[in-house]
C-alpha cells in the first residue's frame, strides 16, 4: 500500500473538528462566549481561558489558595503531557497513577495508595469524549480531603448520569471541570478553554486566580485569529495534506513519533485573554455544534460496531447511561507488534489513523527528571497497544472499509482472527459487544479498576 500523495489525494483529519465558516468572521464581533457556552451546558457559570492547559493551570492555582498546605496532584500516567506541564507550572508535584487494565481511567487501587494529606486534587479524564464514572475518584479524594478536577478537554458536549438519573454535562460532578477548544477538539477557537464549577467558593477562587495570572494578549489574539482563519480555509481534505499530512510524513521519515503525534511537552504555557473576534466565531460555531455532534454519534455507532466485531479489537466506550462525544475512535489492539503493524500500513495513508499520545508520561524525554518515574505497567501497555481513527464526516464508507480490512488482515497475520488476543491483560473488563451503541456500557464499564 503506497502512501497517499497529499498533492493529488485527500487527507482526512485525525479528529472530527467542527469546520469553521468564513462568514463566522464577519462583524459584528460579540464577546460573551463563556456565558453562551454555560447556557449551552445547562449551567449558570463558566470562565473562558486561552487554552485547556491554561484552564488547568488556573484551576490548580485557585485550589492552592483554598488548601495551601497541599502540594501534589494525582494524574493518569497515560494522558496529554501538557497536563503534567500545567501541574508543574502551578508549582505543584505531579503524582502518576497507573491506569486500569486495558483502559485509560485511573486504577482505583493505585489511586487509593497515592492519595494522602498532601494531595490537592485528583484528575479523572474523559479521554477522547469517552465518559468515565468519576464516583470512585470522588470517594477516594474525599477520604483525604482532596478536590476532584474533571479533565474534559476532549469532551465538550458529553453528558453523564447524575444521582437522580438525569443527564448533565461532564465537568459538573467534580469540584472543577475544564474543556479545550483547540484544533481538533470539536468546536474550536483555534486555542481556548473553559472552566466550570458548582460551588460559589471555588468559582470565586477561579475568578481571582484568572485575574491575577492573565493579562492582555493583543499579540496572541492577532496570532490566534490568523490561525483560526487559516483553519477555516484549510480544514478540508483537499488542503489538509499540506498543513497536516506533509509534516506528519516528514516526522515519520525521521522516526520522530512525538512530532508525528503532535504532543511535545512544553513548559512555556501562554496566558492571555481571548479577544472578541474569536469569541464571536465561537458563538456562531456553538449554534451548529449540537447538529455536528449528532452526525458524529451516528457515524461512531456504525464504525464502533464494525471495529468491535474484529477479534482482538477493543473499542473504548462510555460508562453506562452516558452520552459521549466522538472526535475519534480509540482502539486497543492485542499487543504492540499488532498495533505497530497496523500503523505501518495506515498512518501515512491519509485516512485519519494515528496515535493518541506518543508515550506514557514518564517516557517523554522532555519530562524525564521533572516528574517521577514508576513501573506503571497498565499505562505503558495501553500506550503501546492503542491507535485512533478520526470520526470525521469525510471518512466515507469506502475509506472506512480500507481501515477495517487492513486491521482484519493484520490481526489474521498475528493469529488473532480466531481467538481472544487480549487474554489476561484485559481481565476484569470483559468483551465489548459488537452491536453495542457508543452510549451503551462498554466492556470496560466506565474504565474503573
Amino acid at each position: 500500500m503506497s502512501p497517499i500523495d497529499p498533492r493529488t489525494h485527500d487527507e482526512l483529519p485525525p479528529t472530527a473538528g467542527l469546520p469553521a465558516r468564513l462568514r463566522d468572521f464577519l462583524p459584528p464581533w460579540r464577546g460573551g462566549f463563556a456565558a453562551q457556552a454555560a447556557a449551552w451546558l445547562d449551567t449558570d457559570w463558566a470562565l473562558l481561558t486561552c487554552s485547556g492547559t491554561a484552564a488547568l493551570w488556573i484551576a490548580l492555582d485557585a485550589l492552592k489558595t483554598l488548601a495551601p498546605e497541599r502540594h501534589s496532584v494525582v494524574i493518569p500516567a497515560y494522558t496529554c503531557p501538557l497536563v503534567a506541564e500545567a501541574v508543574l507550572r502551578a508549582g505543584l508535584r505531579p503524582r502518576l497513577c497507573d491506569t486500569a487494565p486495558g483502559h485509560f481511567d485511573l486504577d482505583t487501587q493505585a489511586l487509593a495508595g497515592l492519595c494522602d494529606a498532601d494531595t490537592l486534587a485528583v484528575l479523572p479524564t474523559h479521554m477522547g469524549g469517552r465518559v468515565v464514572d468519576v464516583g470512585a475518584a470522588q470517594t477516594i479524594a474525599a477520604r483525604v480531603g482532596a478536590f476532584v478536577i474533571e479533565d474534559a478537554a476532549q469532551a465538550f458536549g458529553a453528558r453523564a448520569p447524575t444521582s437522580t438519573g438525569a443527564l448533565a454535562s461532564v465537568g459538573l460532578r467534580g469540584d472543577v471541570g475544564f474543556f479545550s477548544y483547540s484544533v481538533g477538539k470539536g468546536l474550536t477557537l483555534y486555542e481556548g478553554g473553559l472552566l466550570i464549577a458548582r460551588d460559589a467558593r471555588v468559582r470565586a477562587a477561579l475568578e481571582l486566580s484568572e485575574r491575577r495570572l492573565v493579562h492582555g494578549g493583543a499579540g496572541w489574539n492577532l496570532r490566534r485569529a490568523i490561525e483560526l482563519l487559516g483553519y477555516a480555509l484549510l480544514y478540508r481534505p483537499r488542503t489538509l495534506g499540506l498543513v497536516y499530512g506533509a509534516p506528519l510524513r516528514r516526522a515519520l521519515d525521521r522516526d520522530d513519533v512525538i512530532a508525528a503525534v503532535g504532543d511535545r511537552p512544553r513548559h512555556d504555557i501562554p496566558l492571555h485573554r481571548v479577544g472578541r473576534l474569536r469569541q464571536s466565531v465561537g458563538r456562531r460555531e456553538l449554534a451548529r455544534y449540537r447538529a455536528h455532534l449528532a452526525v458524529g454519534h451516528a457515524h461512531a455507532a456504525a464504525r464502533a460496531a464494525a471495529l468491535a466485531a474484529l477479534p482482538g479489537v477493543r473499542v473504548m466506550r462510555d460508562m453506562p447511561g452516558a452520552i459521549g462525544v466522538w472526535p475519534y475512535l480509540l482502539l486497543e489492539l492485542p499487543d504492540v507488534a499488532t498495533r505497530d503493524a497496523a500503523l505501518r500500513l495506515l498512518w501515512r495513508r491519509g485516512l485519519g489513523v494515528t496515535r493518541l499520545f506518543a508515550h506514557a508520561l514518564p517516557d517523554y524525554p522532555q519530562l524525564r527528571g521533572r516528574i517521577e518515574s514508576a513501573a506503571l505497567p497498565h499505562a505503558r501497555a495501553f500506550a503501546a497497544r492503542t491507535l485512533t481513527l478520526g470520526n470525521s464526516a469525510w471518512l466515507d464508507d469506502m475509506r472506512f472499509e480500507i481501515v477495517r480490512t487492513t486491521l482484519q488482515g493484520v490481526l489474521a497475520q498475528t493469529g488473532c482472527a480466531q481467538r481472544d488476543c487480549h487474554g489476561a491483560a484485559s481481565a476484569g473488563h470483559g468483551t465489548p459487544a459488537a452491536s453495542a451503541s457508543p452510549s451503551q456500557a462498554s466492556a470496560e464499564s466506565g474504565g474503573g479498576g
